[in-house]
């Protein structure tokens, strides 16, 4: 287009009519293309930076591999970069309690070995010979990741780790797990369990492999796992860390990880209307469990036979049009009450709105904690300033008040204390009153009878004593006087 426009104004040349122009018109012509030109890219840059926005969006996903599918059938809905290998972090126990749910030996009472407890960091806390059943270890490396369970599997299964690892990797080989490596039963990553790799679509074999079973079903929905130690009868009480099952209220399991290196992982099933989801996520870099739902929600909504488009960020400078903030927090108040409505109706609890209520505001508080947390460090210091000011306020006043409520209680006791006495002193004077009035005597007047009747009886022995006295003495003047006569 530029090539036409310089020939057009050349020098000597024809114009469009065939006449010849002059150099004031190839000025003018000049001007008005360029004009042209200009107003053109103008009008064209906000729709080029929007299809520019979109499209970072559409790639500044911040999960680094994920897929969601139907259960047992071909039809991915979503998916991105299903084949790189990362580390799977606890994911890798699905594989373990899968090996120990075929093994047939779930009643299997096994003690535990001391090379399980030294594991770190997410424990059980089993001891050393302590004695659990193999049933029981499994619930706790699926629902708590235990690492000290699932070491403690490896060695009573495999005769140590090193041959139980050997066993699950045969075992990923035969299921079709061609980009799967695993280095020890629990998914450490790093130190001497360095290279546990595995990618979103071995993971999606393997889960959809362990679904088939009714009893790993069965362990993978549970949100506590509780159970009691053989010899001594301690009892275990371990709960989940998978926040969605709370969340989400199709959600049936299944299993979280998380290490430095692998960031944020995530198995989740959810049945919703008789379709079966299975979405795996890999190295999250956000929230997982808003993410999951959003995943969830897409593929109930699609009909089934469509490929969603990819996943866009969630961070606010993606530039992407968002719901406002007052439609996602209800959306989210929504799905929260329904997950927990549906988990009351399980316990046998519906129609408890103050429970319902209490616990949604509890998690509402947890969650303005938690993105409090996330504000900038400026506003986290402001928040501290005002803090540390608030308590020193509170202090200050509660110093100035404590010696004036000192004085007030003591007031207030030496007070209950007069009206105590006073009413004893009227309770004796009434029942004094009632006493005379009535001719029954209570235990006051009883003492004062008594205590008259002793005045009474002495006064009367002192008279006749001296009766006595003047009689004896009559009578010895008597007989004197007889005498003398």
């Amino acid at each position: 287009m530029s090539d036409n426009i310089l020939e057009s104004v050349a020098p000597g040349s024809s114009g469009a009519y065939g006449k010849e122009v002059s150099p004031h018109g190839r000025f003018r012509k000049m001007k008005r293309y360029f004009c042209a030109i200009m107003a053109a890219c103008t009008l064209a840059a906000p729709a080029g930076r929007a299809y520019a926005t979109r499209t970072v969006a559409q790639d500044d996903v911040t999960v680094t591999s994920y897929i969601l599918k139907e259960t047992g059938s071909q039809n991915v809905l979503m998916s991105r970069d299903v084949d790189r290998p990362v580390s799977p972090a606890s994911l890798t126990k699905i594989m373990t309690c899968v090996m120990a749910i075929e093994s047939g030996r779930m009643d299997d009472v096994v003690t535990i070995p001391k090379e399980a407890t030294m594991v770190e960091p997410t424990r059980a806390g089993l001891l050393v010979g302590e004695k659990i059943r193999l049933r029981d270890l499994v619930k706790a490396a699926m629902v708590n990741s235990s690492n000290d369970a699932a070491f403690s599997i490896a060695v009573h299964l495999g005769g140590s780790v090193d041959s139980f690892v050997a066993q699950m990797n045969s075992r990923a080989r035969a299921l079709g797990m061609s980009n799967t490596s695993f280095t020890n039963p629990a998914g450490y990553d790093k130190g001497i369990y360095v290279g546990n790799r595995s990618t979103a679509r071995d993971l999606m074999i393997l889960t959809e492999h362990a679904v088939r079973n009714p009893e790993f079903n069965a362990i993978a929905k549970l949100d506590r796992a509780v159970f009691t130690e053989l010899t001594t009868g301690k009892t275990y009480s371990l709960k989940t860390h998978n926040k969605l099952l709370a969340i989400y209220p199709y959600t049936v399991g299944i299993k979280t990880g998380y290490t430095a290196r692998a960031g944020c992982c995530l198995i989740a099933r959810a049945i919703k209307d008789r379709k079966d989801l299975l979405m795996v996520m890999l190295d999250a870099r956000t929230n997982r469990w808003s993410m999951a739902s959003d995943m969830f929600d897409r593929g109930f909504e699609s009909n089934g036979g469509e490929q969603l488009q990819a996943l866009s960020s969630p961070r606010q400078d993606s530039g992407m049009v968002k719901a406002s903030p007052v439609n996602r927090e209800n959306v989210e108040r929504e799905r929260a009450l329904s997950a927990l409505k549906l988990k009351l109706a399980r316990q046998g609890d519906v129609g408890s709105p103050s429970i319902v209520n209490a616990s949604l505001d509890q998690r509402q508080a947890a969650t303005s904690v938690k993105a409090s947390n996330r504000a900038t460090p400026q506003a986290r210091f402001v928040v501290k300033q005002k803090t540390k000011a608030a308590s020193s306020a509170r202090t200050a006043l509660k110093g100035k008040k404590s010696r004036q409520d000192r004085l007030a209680l003591k007031s207030r006791q030496g007070s209950r204390h007069e009206a105590r006495l006073a009413l004893k002193d009227g309770h004796k004077r009434a029942e004094r009153k009632v006493a005379l009035k009535s001719g029954k005597r209570g235990p006051l007047a009883v003492k004062t009878a008594v205590k008259g009747r002793k005045k009474v009886n002495g006064e009367a022995r002192a008279t006749k004593q001296r009766n006595a006295r003047k009689e004896q003495l009559s009578m010895s003047s008597r007989v004197e006087h007889t005498a003398k006569n």
